[in-house]
């Protein structure tokens, strides 16, 4: 397992480098269109290894400048949901009663759409939203589970000793909720975190591939998936690298969160370490 996270957190890092980095290893400027006519649509080789498109574009250095895009929506988005998704679920768990009924029934109601045609309602009646709006609406559609999870741990934690010992102290409810309580929900909020951000590059690459995520001139890999999807059978070189860039990330993500859990889980760690002494 520590192996298995040690290669995610490598292609994760690796790949946000790249990105980081795009404007000096881009090997060509991603919107430029130097022979429409003569370099259109050219397959793998040395001076572009991604190949090009229809429009004479370098595939590699959209897909470099892409991971721009992808990494930072998800990273967004992921980021307004886990802050949405905890501040709820730790309202509910810590008042209980009527206030806690009240606002699971909502995210009950909430859960009983499925996002993904929730998402397509909403950016198909504002079509061409602007960058800033799709992270948001990608991270006010996203939190509804992880507040059920965080509300489970805070109803279970709030009756223990420690949080009774602040009370007696006089500590308040708002102190003793994010002092006391909250960091200890902290692992369950980073494997959520780790695993979300995953599961947005997916999400955010089939709107795009919809049209109805990031709109030109900006490209993200499902956007530049797009490109291609016509012409699959001539030119699959245009859909199918920044497609392994999507399942690659994906699948790093997933296989760090994985661990993570696995780290913080004493049950699982009091297995990993039987069967060492075995």
């Amino acid at each position: 397992m520590v192996r298995h996270a040690g290669i995610a957190s490598g292609v994760i890092a690796v790949i946000v480098v790249v990105a980081l980095l795009a404007p000096w290893v881009a090997p060509y400027d991603p919107i430029a269109q130097p022979d429409i006519i003569g370099l259109k649509n050219l397959a793998p080789s040395f001076s572009h290894p991604f190949g090009t498109d229809s429009f004479s574009r370098d595939v590699l250095s959209r897909c470099i400048y892409g991971a721009r895009i992808s990494l930072s929506v998800a990273a967004l988005a992921t980021a307004i949901a886990i802050t949405l998704g905890t501040l709820y679920g730790a309202i509910a768990g810590y008042v209980g009663g009527a206030v806690d009924a009240v606002l699971m029934r909502i995210v009950d109601a909430a859960l009983s759409i499925p996002r993904v045609l929730l998402l397509i309602a909403i950016l198909a009646l504002w079509n061409g939203l602007p960058l800033w709006l799709l992270i948001v609406v990608l991270g006010a559609t996203g939190w509804f589970g992880l507040s059920r999870m965080v509300r489970a741990q805070v109803l279970s934690m709030r009756e223990l000793d420690f949080v009774a010992a602040a009370r007696a102290l006089g500590a308040s409810g708002p102190r003793i909720l994010f002092r006391h309580i909250l960091p200890n929900v902290l692992p369950t909020i980073i494997v959520a975190a780790t695993l979300g951000v995953g599961h947005v590059i997916i999400l955010e690459a089939g709107l795009s591939y919809l049209g109805l995520g990031v709109q030109p001139p900006s490209a993200s890999w499902g956007s530049i998936i797009q490109d291609g999807a016509d012409q699959i059978g001539a030119a699959w070189w245009i859909s199918l690298f920044p497609g392994l860039l999507i399942v690659t990330t994906a699948i790093a993500c997933n296989a760090l969160g994985d661990a993570l859990r696995a780290a913080f889980d004493p049950r699982e760690n009091a297995v990993t370490m039987a069967e060492l002494d075995s």
